[in-house]
């Protein structure tokens, strides 16, 4: 089953000669708990594709369908409302509130949408994040690893259907980097959890079930590791 379907998609910034294509008719399609790894160099439209999967931007042409829901067809308010449910995204500079706690940064997108936090889910994801101890405690107050595991959580929360991670570990060091990932592949893996990396790190890329090359706004190679 195709849990995210993207279909002739393209994004052009600018009109006329001063016009730049960042994505160029791009499709392809991602099974429900696949591991998918988009790479490709600086200014390729990787983090342009990223954006247009979560909802954040909008396209010039073509479609997005998480679910079957075509996420273009929503109007603002519908949006902002599917990705909190539907969509998982974690950045490389965490993007917590500072003057929320780790609970309440990783209950926020609940919260926003007036929906009951499931205790036993939200112990269980705190549980395996290993922030038990830290839950009152500040961003300001965690290490850089204990913050992307806090952006994880809040990511993870509403049980989405995808989890978007933009260069997860490059703001961390190699051990960091290690265990952010091998987290997110635990989820992915023990939870049929689809996640989708953005990532320039070849190395984490190896460790997908399939790589997608993007260079100059195309889609240069699809190359599945693990069937």
């Amino acid at each position: 089953m195709n849990i995210v379907e993207v279909k002739n998609l393209s994004k052009v910034y600018g009109k006329g000669e001063t016009a730049v294509t960042a994505l160029d008719d791009v499709s392809f399609s991602v099974k429900k708990g696949e591991f998918v790894c988009i790479i490709g160099p600086s200014g390729s439209g990787k983090s342009t594709l990223l954006h247009l999967l979560g909802g954040v931007d909008r396209p010039t042409s073509g479609m997005v369908l998480i679910n079957q829901t075509n996420i273009y067809d929503l109007n603002e308010t519908q949006l902002a409302i599917f990705r909190r449910r539907q969509i998982g995204l974690i950045y490389q500079f965490y993007n917590l509130i500072p003057i929320l706690t780790v609970e309440e940064n990783i209950t926020l997108p609940m919260l926003l949408d007036e929906q009951k936090v499931d205790p036993s889910h939200f112990n269980k994801v705190v549980e395996i994040l290993g922030l038990n101890q830290r839950l009152s405690h500040l961003p300001n107050q965690l290490s850089g690893g204990q913050q992307q595991r806090v952006s994880i959580g809040r990511a993870l929360i509403s049980n989405p259907a995808i989890m978007l991670a933009d260069e997860p570990t490059g703001n961390l060091d190699s051990k960091n980097s290690k265990e952010i990932m091998e987290l997110l592949k635990m989820f992915n893996k023990t939870y049929n959890q689809t996640l989708i990396v953005i990532t320039h790190d070849e190395r984490i890329a190896l460790q997908a079930d399939r790589i997608i090359s993007i260079e100059d706004g195309k889609v240069a190679k699809d190359e599945v590791i693990r069937p």
